[in-house]
């Protein structure tokens, strides 16, 4: 038997943030400053609501301790993240120990965290992947308003981040029939979107992308870039060349058109700091992504990649 979560509710396309309504004495956590949030929140059209704008990048538990005590006795009626993972993955965690519902709303395009049960926040300052089926959204709204605006760095490293879910997330041994056919949905959507300069595609397609690779994994390629991840490279970029790579090892059937759209998207080589046998050794601990992947993986086998990547040999 297979089993596959996905949000209560799911409300996309144009205007999907505007005509979605929103409980009374909301609480919105966001990472963005008043001058950002406050165009969001315009747009929503949400009234009765408190704001919790503190939220820091690649958030701690910390963090999301003090959202609890802040708010906890003022008793809001649902938690909604608004912004990044970051954003969201503190509300995932603090709505169920608060005993609240909640409602994601991604602003950017690349993690899918708005369909998945992943969580990932820092404990004693690492990152730990969390999965609980406590973190599954109640309601998840999905506009492409959002890109209007946001760095192409940034919509770069998102797509790419999609792109690399779904594929992966179809070759992943844990992945169904449903699954393998949401990742390729999601990345024929995605591909499309990238080789034809439509963007506006890329919040549909990472949704898509959210759905698949939420109810399997992803594998190799999320492995070897967190060595990258790790030394300051942005994640959606680290993936340009590890998925490239893990694809081309795993014999995928999306290694030529993956390795054509992140040609088309343009980034650079990337490079490692850490000695490669030793940044081996840190990726084979990721049983996670390892253990999913299509065929077995030896530390000679990471050493490969990892040399193939620094090089450029994609």
């Amino acid at each position: 038997m297979h089993t596959v979560r996905i949000p209560k509710i799911i409300n996309f396309g144009k205007n999907a943030l505007g005509e979605t309504e929103y409980p009374k004495n909301a609480l919105v956590v966001t990472t963005v400053p008043p001058e950002l949030s406050d165009k969001w929140l315009g747009k929503m059209g949400i009234k009765d609501y408190m704001l919790y704008d503190q939220v820091k990048p690649e958030p701690s538990i910390e963090d999301v301790n003090k959202v609890i005590s802040q708010f906890k006795d003022k008793n809001p009626s649902v938690l909604i993240g608004l912004g990044g993972g970051s954003s969201m993955d503190v509300v995932k965690y603090a709505a169920p120990e608060m005993k609240k519902e909640k409602i994601l709303i991604p602003t950017t395009f690349g993690t899918g965290a708005e369909m998945t049960t992943y969580c990932v926040l820092k404990f004693d300052g690492k990152k730990k992947l969390l999965r609980e089926d406590r973190f599954l959204a109640d309601m998840a709204v999905v506009d492409s308003y959002f890109m209007d605006g946001t760095p192409e760095q940034v919509i770069k490293s998102s797509v790419c981040d999609a792109c690399a879910q779904a594929t992966e997330g179809y070759d992943s041994k844990l992945g169904n029939d449903f699954t393998r056919t949401m990742c390729k949905q999601a990345f024929e959507i995605l591909y499309d979107a990238i080789m034809n300069n439509k963007p506006e595609n890329y919040p549909y397609g990472s949704m898509l992308s959210g759905i698949g690779f939420g109810n399997c994994s992803t594998t190799l390629g999320h492995a070897l870039s967190y060595v990258f991840s790790n030394e300051g490279i942005p994640h959606g970029y680290s993936l340009s060349s590890c998925t490239t790579v893990a694809h081309k090892h795993n014999k995928s059937i999306f290694y030529d058109r993956f390795k054509e759209a992140m040609a088309k998207l343009g980034f650079d080589r990337l490079t490692l700091k850490a000695d490669v046998s030793e940044a081996a050794d840190t990726v084979m601990t990721d049983r996670g992504h390892l253990d999913p992947n299509p065929i077995p993986i030896t530390k000679q086998d990471v050493i490969k990649c990892l040399e193939d990547i620094k090089s450029g040999n994609l």
